[in-house]
């Protein structure tokens, strides 16, 4: 019987935005009865508050600041191994369907002479994967992200002759005369999408799902399914455009001593353009309606590829990985999108299902060990017997916890943030290259590092909505400082030898290694050379 592993992303989903991590306003059955088949992680961050090196870290199982690519078009250099790269040796066949928010490092393609249709130069330009049906989404009218050419035909023989079926049907909704009216605009989030339930993305990439996994037939695979939803557009079909009213939503996370003085940093995101659509309360209740119903029909779809797998005999044999890439702050703390560190942003659902005997007593619990993005390469890679590559992949496996043996696999997570592409950093007058925020989370203190200003800092026990920052407060500086030495100590790590294992090192760092080799230095005779080589075989013999 072989080993399969169905690696699920949504993209944008809050931690707290399922029924299982509490929230009361709406229901999720079948991702909760994941999380009764698994465990589910309630403390997990990502590596990045932004897609593309979010998930980039996901995929290289390596921190932002080690992979390189630090914001959306930043691409991934080649060279950089993948979950695709350690398992394609172990005859695993490692696919997506959806979204990767990947791009191709061309120059260094080039340099190298891969070329892009060549079998190893897909690869390397789908981060990994088999591309089976890659679908980023198509922003309107412009060269952003790659065009799903086979929705597109999808959509034509569903009878919609439009151009761009995914920004004018799937995203957009229609008024009372018949006017199409697009869903990027935030007020236009309560009406239904003009696409049917069947039609829209979320659907239609969970059926290529089933495509694949039936055509995968008894060879091991690794299937990234990779919702884009609920991210933005904030719009969805009926039946759930107007299942979730305001009283259904989470009220707003936000205080006014926030804007009372904030952090430089943080008060400039706060003059985002989205960050200020957030403060209308209309225009929130619509947002939120919308995407609590695009949650529900992710939901939905979990319970149709969950009754497929059982119907194809693949539960025990599969483990599932259910995740976000990061969160969205929906008006929180004062912000729109995502970007910083407070837990609407940086947190993310983690439920991983381990079919193997051995996890079956850690099965439907909640752990409250800190977790990283990082952390799921790994544990896949166990799963299907891999190596550890400690060198190469910072991230941990997470089978040891779900297998009860030991309670965590770290003492602090670490996420950062590049903004030189945003206009906060020109508000801030901030060089490029300065423009560089870094949180550490010990499970208590939140600490950020924000090159050329004062830290940022959260007591999450005493303070968990985390309105309060003390990085500024005398009487907190010791903690600073302690939290700056254990950052500091984190930035010495060895992340770009990938090339050679500490084990190799030392296997080849004997004291007799070199002269061995031939390479003769430090003896005064002869003679001193052989009684050595002598004493090193009686060593070894011993």
């Amino acid at each position: 019987m072989s080993k399969n592993v169905l690696f699920i992303m949504c993209d944008q989903l809050r931690w707290d935005y399922l029924s299982c991590a509490g929230h009361p306003g709406i229901e999720t059955p079948h991702i909760d009865a994941l999380a009764k088949r698994g465990v589910r992680f309630d403390r997990a961050y990502v590596q990045s508050t932004i897609c593309g090196p979010s998930r980039m870290s996901f995929y290289t199982g390596r921190y932002v600041s080690s992979h390189g690519s630090t914001w959306n078009n930043v691409p991934l250099k080649v060279g950089e191994m993948t979950l695709g790269d350690h398992l394609r040796p172990l005859g695993v066949r490692t696919a997506l369907c959806g979204k990767t928010h990947m791009t191709a490092d061309a120059d260094g393609m080039k340099r190298l002479g891969l070329a892009p249709d060549s079998t190893i130069g897909a690869l390397v330009s789908e981060c990994g994967f088999e591309p089976y049906e890659r679908d980023d989404g198509l922003h309107p009218s412009t060269s952003y992200g790659k065009r799903n050419k086979n929705y597109d035909q999808y959509m034509k023989d569903r009878g919609w002759e439009d151009e761009n079926p995914w920004d004018s049907v799937a995203n957009s909704g229609e008024d009372e005369d018949g006017n199409i009216l697009s869903g990027w605009f935030l007020d236009n989030s309560d009406l239904k999408a003009r696409a049917a339930d069947e039609e829209s993305e979320t659907p239609y990439i969970t059926r290529r799902a089933m495509d694949f996994i039936r055509e995968a037939g008894d060879s091991p695979w690794c299937l990234h399914l990779s919702y884009i939803k609920p991210h933005w557009p904030y719009i969805v079909p009926a039946p759930y455009h107007d299942m979730y009213p305001p009283e259904t939503h989470m009220p707003v996370l936000r205080s006014d001593a926030e804007r009372n003085d904030p952090h430089p940093v943080f008060g400039a995101f706060m003059e985002e353009r989205v960050s200020k659509a957030f403060t209308n309360a209309t225009t929130r209740t619509k947002v939120i309606g919308a995407y609590m119903g695009l949650i529900k029909q992710i939901d939905d779809q979990m319970g149709e590829l969950m009754a497929f797998l059982e119907a194809q005999g693949l539960t025990d044999e599969t483990m599932i990985v259910f995740t976000s890439d990061h969160g969205d702050y929906l008006g929180d703390h004062w912000m729109g999108e995502k970007e910083l560190f407070h837990d609407p942003s940086a947190r993310i659902p983690l439920i991983v299902v381990d079919p193997s005997a051995e996890a079956d007593a850690t099965r439907g619990t909640v752990s409250d060990a800190l977790v990283e993005a990082i952390d799921v390469v790994p544990t896949i890679l166990d799963y299907f017997g891999g190596q550890e590559v400690s060198h190469i992949i910072e991230g941990k496996s997470l089978r040891p916890m779900m297998h009860g043996s030991c309670a965590s696999v770290r003492d602090f997570v670490v996420s950062e943030y590049d903004y030189s592409f945003r206009q906060a950093r020109r508000r801030l007058g901030v060089g490029v290259s300065e423009a560089k925020l870094t949180m550490l989370f010990d499970g208590r203190w939140k600490y950020i590092f924000a090159e050329g200003f004062r830290p940022m800092l959260y007591d999450l026990e005493a303070d968990p909505e985390e309105f309060n920052d003390l990085g500024g407060k005398p009487e907190h500086a010791e903690e600073c400082e302690r939290l700056q030495k254990l950052f500091f100590q984190w930035t010495r790590r060895t992340s770009q030898r990938t090339t050679m294992s500490d084990a190799e090192i030392e296997r080849r760092g004997a004291d007799l290694g070199e002269a061995k080799a031939g390479v003769i230095i430090g003896f005064p005779t002869e003679a001193d050379l052989s009684a050595a080589l002598a004493a090193d075989r009686d060593r070894q013999k011993g």
